[in-house]
């Protein structure tokens, strides 16, 4: 079989397909394809592996052709998949949710809301320009977070390893989800209304997907709903966050300061939250450990391996594509 990966992955995993067999043509570029490049390269194979960056959608498994298989996204999120018009045309999609992953985006949100709390950006750079002279008492004056407020929106498996740190700091811990978490609740972890929950968050951190319900969630309105000063991480996707609201807000004063990892029209920034010294900003990296990273390779290689051969992955995204997969 052919196979397209749009862009070189960290690891050795693509090993395993050449091993197996198949043809396995990497993209030279080092950067993301234009769809005019995607095209061209993809036409005429049989397995696709993508990356977030990479818009896959009916039009372009049309263009690649009638026996496109599998695509196997090198990310958590599908967002960047139209798998709808994927399960229409009988081809697999497989994501790379991992543990490793998850542990790395939590790991990746508490030191956001640590270097948040202790303005430690804002502090690093102004001692590299020689702004340091001595002690002083009223410099750079953070926050302790024991005793404030944790505001989780989204409590999937991301969500629930930032709270269970939470607990490690001794702060209150409140979220909201579609429904009650009956483990969550178990923790002394407290389910609210998205509106209660901004109202008493002192940190607000969003770990819900890309989907229409989420997108610009976190608007003029939300902000304003926000206790005054608090402070607003998002490790999840971009667009969940409406940068020009949120520019505003902070300009304003209603939000003490924000760090991001991920942007609303990647890889480009409102160049206002660039100029904000109470920004963290971030290249997307919340998943960019050594474990994490060789095991989404690992976990999109065997959705691969497994699908060519007949049998179905743990990762598969539309499970209803099954028994009428393109073979």
């Amino acid at each position: 079989m052919k196979i397209f990966v749009t862009r070189k992955i960290p690891g050795k995993a693509l090993e395993k397909l050449k091993v197996a067999g198949h043809e396995v043509f990497i993209s030279e570029f080092d950067r993301p394809l234009t769809d005019e490049e995607l095209l061209e390269k993809a036409r005429g194979v049989d397995v696709l592996l993508t990356l977030l960056t990479d818009r896959i959608n009916g039009d372009v498994i049309d263009a690649v052709g009638p026996q496109l298989k599998v695509i196997a996204n090198y990310a958590v999120g599908f967002d960047n998949v139209d798998v709808t018009a994927a399960t229409d045309r009988g081809v697999v999609v497989a994501n790379t949710p991992s543990d490793e992953v998850n542990e790395s985006v939590a790991e990746m949100t508490w030191t956001m809301i640590l270097a948040l709390a202790k303005r430690l950006v804002e502090a690093d750079e102004a001692t590299r320009r020689g702004a340091y002279k001595g002690w002083e008492p009223d410099i750079f004056l953070g926050i302790n977070l024991k005793g404030k407020t944790l505001g989780i929106v989204g409590l999937g498996r991301i969500g629930s390893m930032v709270a269970k740190r939470a607990l490690g700091f001794e702060m209150t811990v409140v979220y909201n989800k579609h429904k009650p978490d009956e483990e969550a609740e178990k923790l002394g972890i407290k389910f609210v209304q998205l509106e209660e929950l901004l109202k008493v968050a002192d940190v607000v951190t969003l770990h819900v997907p890309l989907t229409d319900e989420t997108r610009h969630m976190m608007n003029a309105e939300a902000f304003a709903k926000m206790k005054k000063g608090a402070f607003l991480v998002n490790t999840a996707r971009g667009p969940i966050v409406d940068e020009h609201a949120l520019v505003g807000a902070i300009r304003s004063g209603q939000i003490g300061g924000a760090a991001l990892d991920v942007y609303d029209n990647e890889p480009n920034i409102d160049p206002e939250l660039v100029a904000m010294e109470n920004v963290i900003l971030t290249p997307h990296i919340a998943s960019a450990t050594i474990e994490a990273r060789e095991k989404m390779g690992k976990q999109a290689v065997e959705a691969i391996l497994l699908t060519l051969q007949g049998q179905k992955p743990d990762n598969l995204v539309n499970v209803e594509v099954w028994e009428k997969r393109r073979k």
